[in-house]
């Protein structure tokens, strides 16, 4: 309370006390007990009604003391267990949380990490996968514009995520513990396998393999890759200390139609710690036919090269760019993509009214709109010569086929002339459009079923900017592909509509995420969210029964199978109101990633602690990284000075006095006739 507050709460008193006396005092020829009852009424009135004007403040100054964070965050993946660090690994832990000079300096944070990143305090080491990223990017966003020390103890072997070394925020810095035994011992290692999902009967695949090798001598190992008892490919490899890796390519025959698992192995004459890396299993799905694509576009643009690009990411696909000139023959194409139709696409719009080829339209700033709407009857284009950017809004309720939204609100706008779109017939709208604000309730993508004959319109030009801010948000290309296959995938089926479509893959790895989403549609064809969906799964080789409820999401629904052994599978996906079923089988091939190891990565965890000015430390040395970081004088606790300024009375009581005060003067006098 400052001294002008001090001085105005003296003169309230003054004038609240020379008021009562002037009132029941002044000049008065007697004074009773009442009399000065009265009188003290009055004061407290006068001066409650002063002090309500005034509103004295207190302030009230209390020191806080804030610590630098000390994250410290233990790998809790399955490899670490597999090196033999498990316990090493808790008693670090255990020693760096129990000092009490790093509980007296620092909060310390306690975290674990496997495929995912959480608050804990108790490890099991049983996580399949190790995503060292995760830890940079949750990390950056609990201590934000902080400077603090990380304490890592992992075995630095990443089996998932960007890159680790650079995640991290090089303004601060990371100590790694590595855990496991660093000593070099011989090791041969397929380290891993590229190959396409599928391929094409009576053609060869490529496989590209690449072999590693820990050791200080050389060494002669045989590469094969066999399928049951037929090797495929055999061939001799020799390592060095100076030649540690190789890069093999091999061409396999496609001789047979459907799933085809094959056997990677390397063999040498050298005893080794760890075997399991020497062998890796990879599935190819063999089909017998491809799905052709023509885009067709008499203007060079760049979603023309965006639309090839995402759609052949799926090796069913094969795409051909043509010029309408150059359309004689388009009989050996399943899908048609017109791209900013104008007269001179005539020629291809009469050979496809006999061929009835599937179309996607998309439409732009060079397409012709009166020509257009002479080729087809599906959208009327009434349009101007004015440019105009049009936003996208996904519509939840779409159901021809599984699509989730991929942040379509969020993508750059299309370019397309202002107008007016209207749908002639029932059409499907997955995405329609809007002007900044502005809800315009027409279509952006549209797609029609009549007869067998499906179509797309796209009204706008620019998805390749779509693709690009695909990729800078998720950091790959691969869920707008997925979108772009799927509308393929629409079009090149003349399928009829079925009640219950599942979806799933043929052959998944031990780790992966093993999920089968399934629609279910009334007889309207419309999405139906009230069904009950249920899988039972079968081991084909034990013969145990497994069933799960597929969960609702936003228009499918999914159900997630994690953990499953390796093995064969069938399964059965049943809708319980219609009795609607569909089954199929896939396969869970055996590869644990987190046993591929025998040393921790050094190399790795060095150069982590080089980007972020760290060091990195061994558990014999954790009384050096405890004494490390008590010396470091650029983490010193701060301590904040906090003024609270609270009110010297509470308003609402003092209203409550002065009106018991004023009532009980009243009835006082009123009881005594002073009234």
């Amino acid at each position: 309370m400052n001294r002008s507050t001090l001085l105005l709460i003296i003169l309230s008193v003054l004038v609240a006390g020379g008021l009562s006396y002037f009132q029941y005092f002044y000049k008065a020829k007697s004074t009773s007990k009442i009399t000065k009852l009265l009188a003290f009424l009055r004061f407290i009135t006068v001066f409650g009604l002063l002090l309500l004007l005034i509103n004295p403040i207190i302030s009230r100054s209390t020191f806080e003391t804030i610590k630098t964070p000390l994250p410290i965050v233990v790998d809790n993946s399955s490899s670490i267990t597999d090196l033999k660090a498990n316990v090493v690994a808790k008693e670090v832990y255990e020693k760096l949380v129990s000092n009490a000079k790093l509980k007296d300096k620092f909060d310390i944070q306690s975290y674990g990490f496997d495929a995912d990143f959480q608050p804990t305090e108790n490890f099991d080491f049983k996580g399949k996968q190790t995503n060292i990223d995760e830890v940079a990017k949750n990390l950056k966003s609990i201590n934000k514009n902080l400077n603090y020390p990380t304490v890592l103890i992992s075995d630095g072997n990443q089996t998932s995520g960007s890159d680790y070394v650079f995640s991290f925020d090089a303004n601060n810095k990371v100590y790694p513990l590595a855990v496991g035994d660093t000593t070099t011992y011989l090791d041969l290692k397929i380290n891993q396998i590229n190959v396409n999902k599928y391929a094409f009967h009576k053609n060869k695949f490529p496989v590209e393999i690449f072999l590693q090798y820990a050791g200080t001598k050389s060494v002669n190992a045989n590469f094969a890759i066999s399928q049951g008892n037929n090797v495929l490919s055999k061939q001799s490899i020799s390592f060095s200390p100076s030649k540690k890796s190789v890069v093999l390519n091999v061409l396999l025959p496609a001789d047979k139609t459907g799933l085809q698992i094959f056997n990677a192995t390397l063999t040498s004459s050298e005893a080794e710690k760890n075997t399991y890396n020497n062998a890796k299993k990879f599935a190819v799905e063999i089909i017998d036919q491809k799905t052709e694509v023509a885009i067709i576009s008499a203007i060079n643009h760049p979603d023309v090269g965006a639309l090839k690009r995402g759609i052949e990411t799926n090796a069913q696909r094969k795409v051909t760019i043509l010029k309408p000139n150059q359309t004689n023959d388009l009989s050996k194409y399943n899908v048609l993509v017109i791209y900013q139709p104008n007269t001179t696409f005539k020629q291809v719009f009469d050979s496809n009214k006999n061929l009835k080829i599937n179309t996607w339209i998309i439409t732009g700033l060079n397409t012709d709109f009166s020509f257009l709407n002479q080729q087809q009857d599906i959208i009327d284009f009434k349009m101007s010569s004015q440019k105009e950017d049009y936003l996208a809004n996904f519509d939840s309720n779409f159901n021809l086929f599984a699509i989730d939204n991929l942040g379509f609100e969020s993508f750059p706008p299309l370019e397309n002339p202002f107008g007016t779109i209207t749908s002639k017939n029932n059409n499907t709208t997955l995405l329609s459009s809007r002007i900044r604000n502005v809800e315009t309730n027409q279509p952006m993508l549209t797609f029609s079923d009549n007869q067998g004959k499906r179509n797309a319109f796209l009204c706008g030009e620019n998805i390749w900017k779509w693709r690009a801010h695909s990729f800078v948000d998720k950091k790959t290309f691969e869920e707008f592909d997925v979108f772009l296959d799927k509308t393929i995938q629409f079009l090149a089926s003349n399928d009829s509509k079925k009640s219950l479509i599942v979806n799933h893959e043929r052959f998944y790895n031990s780790g992966d995420a093993l999920e089968i989403t399934a629609q279910y549609f009334n007889k309207n064809y419309e999405f139906d969210d009230k069904a009950r969906l249920t899988i039972s799964v079968t081991n084909n080789k034990t013969k145990q029964v497994k069933r799960y409820d597929l969960l609702k999401t936003n228009n499918s629904f999914k159900v997630n199978l994690d953990g499953l052994p390796a093995g064969q599978y069938s399964f059965k996906v049943k809708e319980l109101n219609s009795n609607a079923s569909y089954s199929s089988n896939f396969e869970v091939l055996d590869f644990d990633i987190e046993k591929q190891f025998v040393n921790p990565d050094m190399v790795k965890l060095k150069q982590l602690a080089s980007q972020t000015k760290g060091a990195v430390f061994v558990p014999n040395q954790i009384d050096a990284l405890i004494k490390t970081l008590l010396d470091n004088e650029d983490y010193k606790a701060i301590q904040k000075d906090i003024v609270k300024k609270t009110p010297f009375i509470d308003w609402v009581w003092l209203l409550v006095l002065i009106a018991l005060s004023l009532a009980s003067e009243w009835f006082i006098r009123k009881y005594n006739g002073l009234l």
